[in-house]
């Protein structure tokens, strides 16, 4: 078995606390955790659950070789009326 790296993306949710988390190289595979360690940690196993549950459907994901991603950021001044 070949270990393959994925992007996630947390977000802090602001309304209940803990973080949001989504795998932009899996459209659908999410999970969150009430901190970043265990929110990476259900990110872990959300993925695992994710990639069976494509190949238990038959679906072959190619991509799976490399991770095209790149996350930044960028900084835009907003104004509120």
């Amino acid at each position: 078995m070949q270990d393959h790296t994925f992007t996630i993306v947390l977000e802090p949710d602001h309304e209940t606390g803990g973080y949001n988390v989504v795998v932009p190289s899996l459209p659908g595979c999410f999970t969150q955790g009430d901190t970043i360690e265990e929110a990476c940690q259900n990110a872990k196993e959300a993925i695992q659950c994710h990639l069976e549950g494509l190949k238990i459907d038959g679906i072959v994901l190619s991509y799976l070789t490399k991770e095209a991603e790149f996350v930044s950021t960028v900084s835009i001044p907003v104004a509120y009326a």
